[in-house]
């Protein structure tokens, strides 16, 4: 079988779609490295990884165009890769050829919690190398990474990140709870994304009145994915059972006067500096998270 052939042609049909059908480069694209990519594994079960560079020196002379051996290695391990997870191949169909080449050393499952996050934000190239830089996937708990190996439905808690990265523009070693907000502030979006899916921003210090006493929550936030409010509250120390007693009285306040009938229940999400796990053994609530936060 002449495999380069094929291969040739492939590019060049490749080329012919972008020209003709500006709209669709990059799916043109994914589907011919694809398919390249399986011809590059066939070849290379018949005569050895080495016809790769042979190919690469070939096509420079006959398409006057530069595939490097590289491209092409990448190109076999996108088909060997994608081939075998459904979802990766039908997920994959919304990035680039450049997001792809950025994920493809990565497990499976890390690939597709990050092509989630290029679909659902739109990430560019850069973005995405952000979020890897900051361990983003790492910082998901093994509750979520075993949900997204078994493709089960994720819930509203499932991608605040553990620790939180908070931006730190000053560089401040020791702060308050006020200055702690106020980082936040100054990177709404950033602070929004760290926690999830569908988080919106509605006010700080927000105040409410409980008996004869004003209280002020820290955060008041709207996920509307899952249609609910959600109370945050930042402390610099480690957590404690206090903490708990507090969120949850907001969090009820919030359901009996200000949630709408069509909404869901309050969550509540405690940022503290420090986790103290024994602490939720003996919250029964699970509309109630809590995380940590490390300046960044």
């Amino acid at each position: 079988m002449d495999y380069y052939s094929q291969i040739k042609q492939e590019f060049i049909e490749n080329e012919i779609t972008k020209k003709i059908k500006d709209y669709s480069k990059n799916r043109s694209d994914l589907e011919t490295y694809y398919k390249v990519g399986k011809l590059l594994s066939e070849a290379g079960k018949h005569y050895g990884d080495s016809v790769i560079k042979e190919y690469s020196k070939k096509l420079v002379i006959d398409l006057n165009k530069s595939y490097g051996v590289r491209n092409l290695y990448n190109m076999r391990l996108f088909y060997v890769k994608f081939s075998n997870n459904e979802i990766l191949h039908t997920m994959c169909a919304k990035c680039t050829w450049s997001h792809i080449k950025i994920l493809l050393s990565f497990d499976d499952d890390k690939i597709i919690y990050y092509l989630r996050m290029v679909d659902i934000y739109h990430l560019s190239v850069r973005e995405l190398i952000t979020k890897i830089k900051s361990n983003e996937y790492e910082r998901l708990d093994d509750v979520t990474k075993n949900k997204l190996s078994n493709q089960v439905e994720v819930g509203i808690f499932d991608f605040i990140k553990n620790p939180i990265l908070i931006r730190n523009s000053s560089d401040y070693h020791i702060i308050s709870e006020k200055l702690l907000k106020q980082l936040i502030l100054e990177d709404i979006d950033h602070f929004l994304t760290e926690l999830g899916d569908g988080f919106s921003y509605i006010k700080n210090e927000y105040k409410i009145k409980i008996g004869d006493y004003y209280h002020y929550i820290d955060l008041l936030l709207f996920n509307y994915i899952y249609n609910c409010f959600v109370v945050v509250e930042l402390k610099v120390t480690g957590l404690k059972a206090e903490y708990i007693g507090q969120i949850k009285k907001y969090m009820n306040y919030v359901d009996k006067n200000i949630r709408n009938f069509n909404q869901e229940k309050t969550i509540g999400i405690i940022i503290t500096k420090k986790d103290n796990q024994f602490i939720m053994e003996y919250c029964s609530d699970e509309r109630v998270f809590r995380t940590t936060y490390v300046l960044n």
